[in-house]
């Protein structure tokens, strides 16, 4: 058998030589595009749906909101295990398929049943799929600070919700980017109950009135001169003194009355659950990088650094970019000490031929 090869590879160099480069360009093509990352992916095949009731205790987000998710998601082809966990106003229920199940298929399939329950769930109860990634899938972690103090957190955060998120999430792999610490700006409107009473108003319509204060109604069109104009009525809020003008009704001499009049408008934060501290410098505004189920992280990591370096331009003065956390470094340390013991085994293997070969031609 052995001979037949050899006799045939002889006789036939040039198919030999071909299919020797042919394995050659698929072995180089195979070696640039495999996904490469030094923490091997060993997590279920899970699906997270998260659900916002916002002001609700965990009993009560448990029995209108958790339970009728997880008895759903029972049903669901491939689901193994399912787990539910309530907090105040959110509610967290995990998917975990067979090993073999393909993450995007399971994700179709829990939107799917999703949908057939969303219709008994509160009004305002949000359910919403979790990132296409796993437990390893942060690979990044940046900073934004100022250091000159020209910009407070509250502007930190708004730059990073509205200008690197978006930004960051064309980066090729790029599956979420989650902002971390700072304050999320709020128009806060605190109503006054006495004042309530004494107007006798409801705080509902107050909620209402809030409501249909920020709308965009579309009439039809007019024809004026051989011409066509839209006719649409502009109230959405701006700022604090178009919250102050909304009309709630009349008091009883007739006079309109304002939400200024029963309530204060102040500009403040939101509720928070923790801080983000750099160093011991104080805190600034993070942003987590999680790269998409099966991409390459080594390739990600470069196109958010580039990202990164091209956004630094358009920063206001003063707002410095710091890398926290990056998984590159240890990639590269885990490729080159790979590289390394190849060619150290290579060594040995040679070595060894070499001494076999030496010893087999003193015998002969």
């Amino acid at each position: 058998m052995i001979e037949s090869i050899i006799r045939w590879s002889v006789g036939n160099r040039f198919f030999v030589l071909l299919l020797t480069l042919i394995l050659i360009g698929v072995g180089g093509y195979a070696l640039k595009n495999t996904p490469v990352d030094a923490i091997p992916d060993l997590s279920d095949v899970q699906v997270i749906i998260k659900t916002t009731y916002p002001g609700q205790a965990p009993q009560v987000v448990q029995d209108q909101v958790t339970y009728p998710l997880t008895t759903a998601m029972l049903s669901v082809p491939g689901a193994v295990t399912v787990r539910g966990y309530s907090f105040f106003g959110d509610s967290y229920v995990y998917v975990i398929f067979d090993e073999d199940t393909d993450l995007y298929w399971a994700r179709s399939r829990v939107l799917e049943y999703l949908s057939q329950v969303s219709g008994s769930l509160p009004d305002n109860a949000k359910p919403q799929l979790g990132p296409d990634a796993t437990g390893v899938g942060w690979v990044y972690l940046y900073a934004l600070m100022d250091k000159t103090g020209k910009h407070d957190l509250s502007e930190l955060r708004s730059l990073q919700d509205w200008f690197f998120k978006y930004e960051l999430q064309t980066v090729p792999g790029v599956s979420e980017v989650t902002a971390l610490g700072g304050m999320v700006k709020q128009y806060q409107v605190k109503v006054d109950p006495d004042k309530l009473r004494a107007f006798d108003m409801p705080l509902a319509h107050i909620q209402q009135a809030i409501k249909r204060g920020n709308q965009e109604i579309g009439a039809s069109v007019i024809e004026m001169a051989e011409a066509e104009y839209m006719v649409r009525a502009s109230g959405y809020l701006k700022n604090r003194q178009d919250i102050e003008s909304i009309p709630l009704g009349y008091n009883q001499n007739g006079t309109p009355l304002l939400l200024k009049d029963l309530a204060e408008i102040t500009i403040g934060p939101q509720m928070r659950r923790g801080i983000a501290e750099l160093n011991g410098e104080g805190e600034v505004v993070g942003g987590i990088v999680v790269m998409r189920f099966g991409e390459n992280a080594q390739q990600t990591i470069n196109g958010v650094k580039e990202k990164l370096t091209q956004l630094k331009k358009s920063l206001p003065d003063g707002v410095e970019i710091v890398t926290v956390y990056d998984r590159s470094g240890l990639i590269e340390s885990a490729v080159n000490n790979l590289w390394m013991k190849l060619l150290e085994e290579f060594a040995v293997v040679a070595l060894v031929c070499m001494a076999f070969l030496s010893s087999l031609a003193c015998v002969l």
